[in-house]
């Protein structure tokens, strides 16, 4: 088929306008569809931002399967794939009469392994009785599902401390050894992928796989034609993380637990081992009280600088070569402990790799938690592994968001990802801005440094949620802010409030919709990836420019290095990333042609500084006014309506 066909089967004379009610043709979904045509057949490079409401979803959908070709589609979101294959795929694929095999691929964390959910039954330990009801379930369930994907098991929480010990890791993970193998859930799920024409996986694992693949360690994935990358604004910051090495304490810690286990099914092997093992665990913890007097991240100077610190992580090192080379004398006497003998050098080289800090190349920085803490090394400039990456596959990459450009480039983005010689297009949305929405950018607010800026928001934004009838997100850059803006609201407010951490995402988002006057106060993962359309959502409101936080050390060594090589870091770097973040956060808002609603951009700097035009010049087309008389004449005339 010509490339053409895909945009005349989305058009006003084609089968979804006649098979899919309420499907509205849309020039900028057929020109995408044409794009995305193009590229598979040639292999080429394709960057499509497809502004909210254009349909990008069927725009790829539907030339992916008339390509006759092996095509790997990769989500940002378990969520999101999950729509994708069992919503949107299977209507596409009725319309067209199309008969391929599509196969749904998430990492193995997802799937129950029957294995580790044998050793919990006849481990029976367990803290509560809820955790023994849950594992009853999970049981019950294992022995019917034909998947083992543990989102069909919607009784057991997703958070649930009883999920770990049921499912696998690649460092746990017994493989062909495994006594289950021919009934393991991921093997079955690989096995499909494998022979699918068409697979859906999400990022997370399309990186884990393909940086594994590098390394020489086998293939997850089919070999494909072509990649399409959903929500592809995501992909720098994951490339990042599936480029590092890290090493934790939650992996030491479960070598030795596991180490432990498996000495205790082998006759004679616990004694000999127990010292080695019960070395570990005080190392670690040692480790972590060392790291008290450091920032909860930081670079790996700051470790060097600390001789304490450096005195444990030595003793650290020391205890997990020691259980090493016991691992090595026994990892003969069973599958088990052959394992954790790899586990053990794959750690040390892990430690070697994180801990050698004098590499220009490689950023080395730690992380702690409460109770635990993780080392990394991470590539200065990801450009070089990704284009080698995408090199390797000879395939057709496309990368597609609403929100890729930065006042109507696509430098940042191409710079970031190596993208050489792409064929770039920008989608404009087909819902009607200068109708449906406004931008209110408030007189009066403080520069957002000032001690009572979020103070001065809320008591801005009272007005606004008054005029809207609440049906309300409002958007915060930190934590910190938001708990605040709770405080000053709790008890406050004629309407619901629903604040980020008090319940799961999902039914926050469940009970804000059903509530209809609702006000939601969010942080970061609220700022994309949540969809509600319709009148129970008509105000968001947004507390700053959203810059990347200042103790982030990858970020620092990267703007550092831009710094030295003759760059501007704020202007190249810190504005295009906090106007992507920014265009997330603003596209909650119209997510439907019937929506109407008010934009609030409290941030001053949006007026007072150069800079500001850039946010202003990449949102959608809104119409602006600084006069609150003016939002609260739009709500009057939507509740008119």
């Amino acid at each position: 088929m010509s490339s053409s066909d895909s945009a005349e089967l989305l058009g006003p004379d084609g089968p979804f306008a006649r098979e899919i009610p309420g499907f509205a043709p849309r020039d900028s979904q057929q020109q995408m569809a044409t794009a995305v045509a193009e590229a598979i057949a040639e292999r080429d490079c394709l960057i499509a931002e497809a502004g909210t409401g254009t349909g990008k979803t069927f725009a790829y959908l539907v030339p992916a399967l008339l390509s006759g070709k092996r095509v790997i589609i990769s989500t940002g979101t378990k969520t999101l794939q999950d729509q994708l294959f069992h919503r949107d795929l299977p209507l596409v694929r009725k319309v067209l009469g199309a008969r391929l095999k599509a196969s749904l691929l998430k990492g193995r964390a997802n799937y129950i392994c029957l294995h580790r959910l044998d050793q919990a039954v006849k481990d029976g330990r367990f803290p509560s009785r809820e955790q023994t009801s849950q594992l009853h379930s999970m049981r019950t369930w294992a022995a019917r599902s034909a998947s083992g994907d543990r989102a069909e098991l919607i009784e057991v929480p997703e958070d649930s401390q009883l999920w770990p010990r049921v499912t696998s890791t690649a460092d746990n993970c017994l493989g062909a050894d495994c006594p289950q193998y021919g009934e393991c859930f991921v093997v079955k799920a690989r096995r499909a992928a494998q022979e699918a024409d068409l697979v859906v996986v999400n990022h997370h694992l399309l990186f884990a796989d393909l940086s594994i693949k590098q390394e020489g360690f086998g293939e997850i994935l089919p070999g494909a034609h072509a990649f399409i990358l959903d929500e592809a604004h995501q992909i720098p910051e994951l490339a990042g993380q599936f480029f590092s090495t890290s090493l934790s304490s939650r992996q030491l810690s479960e070598l030795a637990n596991d180490t432990l286990a498996e000495c205790g099914a082998v006759s004679g092997a616990l004694a000999p081992m127990l010292a080695v093992i019960e070395a570990i665990t005080p190392a670690v913890r040692r480790v972590r009280l060392a790291f008290d007097r450091l920032p909860l991240r930081g670079s790996f100077a700051q470790i060097a600088a600390t001789p304490e610190l450096m005195h444990e992580l030595d003793a650290l090192h020391e205890a997990l070569s020691g259980l090493m080379d016991a691992l090595v004398l026994h990892e003969e006497r069973s599958r088990g402990l052959a394992s954790c003998a790899e586990r053990a050098r794959d750690l040390l080289a892990r430690y070697e790799k994180v801990e050698a800090h004098d590499n220009a190349e490689w950023i080395h920085w730690y992380e702690l938690t409460p109770q635990g803490f993780q080392l990394y090394a991470t590539p200065l400039d990801l450009a070089p592994p990704l284009r080698a990456l995408r090199d390797s596959t000879h395939a057709a990459w496309i990368f597609t968001s609403a929100t890729l450009s930065v006042a109507g480039r696509f430098d940042h983005y191409t710079r970031q990802l190596g993208l050489d010689d792409p064929v770039a297009m920008s989608l404009p949305s087909p819902f009607d801005y200068t109708r449906q929405a406004l931008a209110y950018l408030p007189r009066g607010l403080p520069d957002p440094n000032a001690s009572d800026y979020t103070a001065r928001v809320i008591a801005m934004a009272r007005p606004v949620l008054e005029a809207s009838r609440g049906r309300a997100f409002l958007l915060f850059t930190s934590h910190r802010a938001l708990k605040l803006a709770a405080e000053l609201l709790r008890d406050t407010l004629p309407y619901p409030l629903f604040v980020q951490g008090t319940l799961p995402r999902h039914q926050l988002l469940t009970e804000f919709r059903a509530a209809g006057n609702g006000v939601l106060l969010g942080a970061a993962s609220f700022w994309e990836g949540v969809d509600v359309s319709g009148e129970a959502l008509s105000c968001v409101i947004i507390d700053k420019l959203p810059f990347a936080a200042p103790d982030d050390p990858v970020l620092e060594a990267r703007l550092n290095a831009m710094r030295e090589s003759g760059g501007n870091p704020f202007f190249d770097w810190q504005v295009p990333t906090a106007v992507i973040a920014l265009k997330q956060g603003a596209g909650r808002l119209i997510r439907d042609v019937s929506d109407r609603g008010v934009l609030v951009l409290c941030d001053p700097r949006l007026t007072t500084r150069a800079y500001g035009k850039i946010f202003l010049q990449s949102l959608p087309p809104l119409p602006q006014t600084r006069e609150l008389a003016d939002v609260q004449a739009f709500f009057g005339d939507v509740f008119e309506r």
